[in-house]
């Protein structure tokens, strides 16, 4: 019975290293009797995947042996550390050549926060600049969509240090940009049923783990609103400041200023580079003249003003923008754009 088993968590790929879950060694103490399974998935570091394989694995063998109980304890069994301590054992070896490290916040969702990250970072990587974008809006991650990388998985490298063997995640890259999305790990319709401290360490990981190389910017599409993961992220990842995107209308604003004290808290203390104001107007592609303020007018210059920031864009309510994301292909790409338009205009 227990080699069955063994023999279906074997269909379980772990996506990093290619390789089945049984080999690598994940599974031990396995038992089993005719009305239950259980065992124990076993990590060596915290796996941001480690809950998408262990729903993998109770999905396989219950689709196996139907009837039974299977009961899964995941662990993490962290290696001991030699006496001679690497000076960069929190991961942060992986930015030494990362220039600055911007993230882009929203106080709200559904403001386009994520079509302005992967705009922006295609508009830099356009004028020249190296450019990284990790997207860490773990609960609906859309980079992979909109730059037209779905499905596809990013390749794993294994180095030799002082502490052992280290697993290393390379970035897709396209458009000049290199992309690491926590979509890449799991299907597009798979919910990440994740409490606050697992998705805070998944999305460190998939930051400090990634072999960056040299990049100017790095940025990090933070998830909206300002919870845990956004402290925990500004507070352990070296970040020089945030960009925060809103629409002019009045319910996005209020929660725009609670972004604005989030970062300028005493605890956070991060410089804040502007606002960007998206679907500032909206102009229809028959009267390229024409300004419509569906959302209202104006509206972030009045927050700008009195938190003394400066406004970096405002980008119109332009159909394309939409398309080309669905399409995968970013508006941005096109240096004639409406957006490139917006966004070649900001310097960081």
């Amino acid at each position: 019975m227990e080699q069955q088993i063994l023999d279906v968590l074997s269909g379980v790929i772990h996506p990093a290293y290619q390789e089945n879950i049984v080999r690598l060694g994940l599974v031990e103490n396995l038992k089993a009797d005719d009305s239950r399974i259980s065992f124990q998935l076993v990590f060596t570091r915290r796996d941001p995947l480690a809950s998408s394989i262990k729903e993998a694995c109770r999905a396989a063998l219950s689709e196996a042996f139907p009837g039974r109980e299977v009961s899964i304890l995941e662990l993490v069994r962290e290696k001991k550390k030699s006496a001679n301590t690497n000076p960069n054992e929190f991961g942060m070896e992986q930015l030494a050549e990362v220039g600055k490290i911007i993230v882009i916040a929203s106080g709200k969702g559904g403001v386009g926060k994520s079509t302005v990250a992967v705009n922006l970072a295609v508009s830099l990587a356009r004028r020249g600049y190296k450019v990284g974008l990790a997207d860490a809006d773990v609960y609906g991650p859309s980079v992979p969509k909109m730059t037209g990388t779905e499905g596809m998985m990013p390749d794993a490298l294994e180095r030799q240090t002082e502490q052992g063997t280290e697993q290393l995640i390379l970035p897709l890259e396209k458009y000049g940009v290199k992309w690491m999305s926590i979509g890449y790990f799991a299907s597009p319709e798979q919910a990440l049923i994740w409490r606050g401290p697992m998705a805070c360490n998944a999305l460190k990981q998939i930051i400090l783990q990634v072999q960056w190389g040299e990049l100017d910017y790095l940025l990090i599409d933070l998830p909206p609103g300002t919870g845990d993961i956004h402290i925990t992220l500004v507070n352990d990842i070296p970040v020089d400041g945030a960009i925060i995107v809103t629409t002019p209308q009045a319910v996005a604003l209020a929660d725009v200023e609670k972004g604005i004290n989030m970062f300028r808290n005493p605890k956070i203390d991060k410089h804040i580079y502007g606002i960007i104001e998206n679907m500032a107007w909206f102009t229809p592609a028959e009267l390229p003249g024409s300004r419509y303020y569906i959302f209202g007018k104006e509206g972030s210059k009045a927050i700008a003003a009195k938190y003394g920031i400066e406004i970096l864009a405002e980008i119109p309510l332009v159909q394309s923008i939409c398309e080309k994301g669905d399409e995968g292909a970013p508006e941005a790409l096109d240096a004639n754009s409406v957006i490139s338009k917006a966004l070649d205009n900001i310097v960081l």
